[in-house]
């Protein structure tokens, strides 16, 4: 995917120069990291002979639509444990969850407390006796396959660059970013989300040193968002044609740019930002802003 370069007066006032790496076009519908990490996933469904996929996520999650999207186009069931039994009545009103349904599917709706128990054998072993045998894919998609896919968003010609940027959700990205950079690349990620569980996620999967969390722009947790995001966001694509979602990408360059004008990167440094995709998710979003009262997102 190429790299465009940004120009707004907060980078160029620095001296510094910024690049966004354009993985949100890699596919349609299965866009940025998302497509990195089910790569190798579904070559292993494959070669295992499953002809279904289960996996797991919230209300307007983009590793359930574009695992949706990607088992519609590979000819494979998909199955989605969705967070929260409140959502069953009114899928049709989910821009998300009925872009899943509509690329076939199927849905199990639990409670937050069964939610929490995903990750459990116990819990594994109830969804096969209900669906049968399935390939499983976490929340997130992260695992050892997907890192080896998010290994590939470098290339040759992205060594040039000081800092290699992105937003952590689950921590799959980010380490593939660490195991392909250079050692004298600085790799900063910018969780979406509170808490400080990311690090021994990342150590499970990354094997250099080189990288760092910035937790400073979670906006007060996963999906939170104020109206400083939002008119960022919105100025951010007048001035770029470039649109930010507001759960990952739109929190990672609020925070490279304030990091900028707080003077965080020497003169003449070079910044390349992985767009990773997620716009589907602007929709969902747009909705619960109308509720807020808050401006929406363009």
């Amino acid at each position: 995917m190429h790299n465009q370069e940004i120009h707004i007066p907060a980078i160029e006032k620095a001296s510094v120069r910024v690049f966004i790496k354009r993985e949100d076009r890699i596919h349609p519908f299965v866009s940025g990291n998302k497509f990195r990490k089910l790569k190798y996933n579904l070559l292993e469904a494959q070669k295992l002979e499953q002809d279904t996929l289960l996996t797991f996520g919230g209300a307007f999650s983009n590793h359930i639509a574009a695992t949706a999207y990607a088992g519609f186009e590979k000819g494979l069931k998909t199955i989605g444990v969705i967070r929260g039994e409140e959502l069953e009545s009114s899928v049709s009103k989910n821009p998300t969850l009925l872009f899943a349904r509509e690329h076939g599917m199927e849905f199990k709706f639990i409670s937050r407390a069964d939610y929490r128990k995903k990750d459990t054998s116990a819990y594994i072993n109830i969804l096969k006796e209900e669906f049968g045998t399935f390939y499983l894919i976490p929340e997130g998609g992260t695992n050892t396959l997907a890192v080896k896919g998010c290994e590939e968003i470098l290339t040759q010609d992205d060594a040039r660059f000081d800092y290699i940027c992105t937003a952590v959700g689950t921590g799959g990205t980010i380490s593939g970013l660490i195991n392909c950079s250079q050692l004298r690349q600085q790799v900063l990620g910018f969780p979406a989300l509170k808490g400080d569980f990311l690090k021994s996620e990342i150590h499970k999967f990354a094997h250099k040193d080189n990288w760092k969390l910035i937790a400073d722009y979670h906006f007060g947790g996963y999906a939170k968002i104020n109206r400083d995001l939002i008119n960022f966001i919105n100025l951010f694509k007048g001035q770029t044609d470039i649109s930010l979602d507001p759960v990952y990408t739109g929190k990672m360059m609020f925070g490279i740019v304030d990091l900028i004008q707080k003077g965080y990167f020497d003169e003449n440094t070079s910044i390349l930002a992985v767009h990773t995709g997620g716009l589907q998710g602007i929709a969902g979003m747009n909705q619960y802003l109308k509720q807020k009262n808050l401006p929406l997102i363009k």
